[in-house]
């Protein structure tokens, strides 16, 4: 296994360009839907968050893997359940357009999900 990328920057360099288009796409979709968050690399793959972990996303052969953690996948579980899945996984594929306002509402329900959970 290589070494993860110090950033997500650098991790995002590292792939192909029409890769990085969509890797960036979904960061800056991240970013405007959890403004407040903050930037990592955990388990060696880009991740955001904001009172815990809130998504992860990675680039894949044939696919972007985003992980809003399983409760985030049950959440959304009808409009995922066109796209293949692990518990706390999804696999967009690269060869369709990034399901951009889907994000926007797993990340701003595990925002709510997050907050909620630190006030308790």
């Amino acid at each position: 296994m290589k070494n993860a990328a110090p950033d997500i920057d650098t991790y995002i360099a590292e792939f192909p360009e029409d890769i990085q288009a969509m890797l960036q796409e979904v960061r800056a979709t991240i970013h405007k839907a959890a403004p407040e968050a903050t930037e990592a690399i955990k388990y060696a793959i880009p991740t955001f968050v904001l009172k815990g972990n809130l998504v992860h996303f990675a680039a894949f052969k044939n696919h972007i893997g985003f992980y809003p953690a399983p409760t985030g996948i049950k959440a959304f579980e009808k409009e995922l359940s066109v796209y293949k899945q692990g518990k706390g996984s999804v696999q967009f594929p690269l060869d369709e357009p990034m399901p951009l306002a889907l994000i926007t509402r797993i990340v701003e329900y595990r925002v709510k999900q997050n907050t909620e959970k630190k006030k308790k």
